[in-house]
């Protein structure tokens, strides 16, 4: 026997957990048990299990022990032969697989990762932006049971591997492809007539996208859910219309910085998608009131909704909101300089207010008042509010809403006071920070 802390430890206690391969842990719990409490551990666990002894290596290394690998938080400086080595060891047992960030992973390694792990279903590969259109074919040679693949960054993407993956992973729900700015309607028409199971479609910066292109998505992708077309400048009402009409399904819709869109997208909305829950239409200049009055009273179920920038909006927009989306947590209204506390007041006094608004943005909205602070004082849900550059926001006011919410995190911005100019002959002209300078 031994000490350890207050009591003693029998030999035999000790042996549990002791290098050798006879350890009482071994004998006791059978291989099975042993390998169904190795699979609840993460990487570095299970790398550091393995070198306990000869036994807890071959145990903690078994495939099925690695059927979900994400190394973003572990280490992402990899080379390729790491990936290699872990797809030899992994092979069928392999289902997801995140190498986000791993700068160093190139197409040879995934080759291989692909002719070994051919059961994979989710792989990111999220700015490995050594990756061309070589892993796509590899992908869909070998992996026909691919269903989410995340090639954001991956800029060498092109149309051929938007070809390949519609050739051998018909299985696909959800691609992201954001920021690959060399695919166009091409790549995009022989994706969607191949999988029509897709669900969700990431194409932000897509910049070479058209109309056309969407009116493909809009043909072919039914059980379409989630759809980000951020900073795709070229497409209009045209194409976007014709998702609408196509994709009753949608969830989610964000069009930030697609300046050339109107009203009619929010009427088609409106119309064509009521299961709607995230609108972003930053920088989406041209909506109005009008447009907003038609999407509230048919899309019920919106939880989310960027609108900044939509400078054109009132507090007209608000009252609608306020009165038919009832499940409405987060909102951005910053640089809608129209906005006043009369809004707000709506807004506060609407049922999303007392038990699901969480965020409410409004930088940049010069009309706001402590008055609006006021309003939100019984939003008990409310975690976060932006009021930088809300030049009638006061200190005092902020102090007032955190006596009813004392945990609301309020960022905002109040420039240091000037002294006022010196006035008098003999008396200096500037301040004593401004004669420092």
């Amino acid at each position: 026997k031994r000490m350890e802390g207050n009591g003693l430890v029998s030999s035999v206690s000790f042996q549990m957990f002791t290098n050798s391969d006879e350890a009482v842990i071994n004998k006791k719990l059978p291989k099975e048990l042993l390998l169904r409490i190795f699979s609840f551990l993460d990487v570095v666990t299970l790398c550091r299990c393995a070198q306990v002894s000869r036994s807890w290596n071959v145990l903690a290394l078994d495939g099925s022990n690695w059927q979900r690998i994400d190394l973003f938080d572990f280490q992402r400086d990899i080379e390729g032969r790491v990936v290699e080595n872990i797809s030899k060891r992994c092979g069928g047992f392999l289902r997801k697989l995140s190498l986000r960030g791993c700068l160093g992973v190139g197409d040879s390694a995934l080759r291989t990762f692909s002719q070994n792990c051919r059961n994979i279903e989710l792989l990111s590969l999220n700015g490995c932006t050594k990756i061309t259109d070589s892993t796509c074919n590899s992908l869909s040679k070998f992996c026909p049971k691919l269903k989410h693949l995340d090639l954001a960054s991956c800029t060498s993407i092109t149309n051929l591997s938007l070809k390949a993956l519609s050739e051998g992973c018909p299985l696909l729900e959800q691609l992201n492809i954001s920021w690959c700015d060399q695919v166009t309607k091409d790549g995009i028409q022989a994706l969607v007539r191949s999988c029509p199971g897709l669900k969700g479609l990431f194409l932000k910066g897509c910049t070479q996208l058209e109309d056309e292109a969407l009116k493909h998505i809009g043909s072919h992708c039914p059980e379409l859910v989630t759809l980000n077309l951020q900073t795709c400048s070229q497409i209009t009402d045209e194409g976007l219309i014709t998702i609408c009409r196509g994709c009753h399904r949608l969830q989610s819709l964000c069009v930030s910085g697609c300046a050339n869109i109107t009203d009619a997208i929010l009427h088609a909305l409106g119309q064509n998608c009521p299961r709607l829950r995230i609108l972003e239409v930053a920088r989406c200049s041209q909506l109005t009131d009008v447009g907003f009055t038609t999407l509230a009273r048919n899309c019920h179920e919106l939880e989310k909704m960027d609108l900044e920038e939509c400078v054109q909006i009132t507090d007209g927009t608000l009252i609608q909101l306020s009165i038919h989306c009832p499940r409405l947590q987060v909102l951005s209204l910053s640089h809608c300089e129209l906005i006043t506390d009369d809004g707000i007041r709506h807004l506060g006094s609407g049922p999303c207010a007392h038990d699901r608004l969480e965020v409410i943005e409004l930088d940049n909205c010069p009309l706001i008042t402590d008055a609006s602070l006021e309003h939100l004082k019984s939003c008990h849900s409310l975690d976060r509010i932006e009021l930088y550059d809300c030049q009638q926001i006061t200190r005092a006011g902020i102090k007032r809403l955190r006596t009813h919410l004392p945990n609301i995190k309020v960022h905002a911005y109040f420039a240091p006071v000037t002294p006022p100019p010196s006035v008098g002959g003999s008396r200096q002209r500037f301040c004593r920070c401004c004669v420092l300078l």
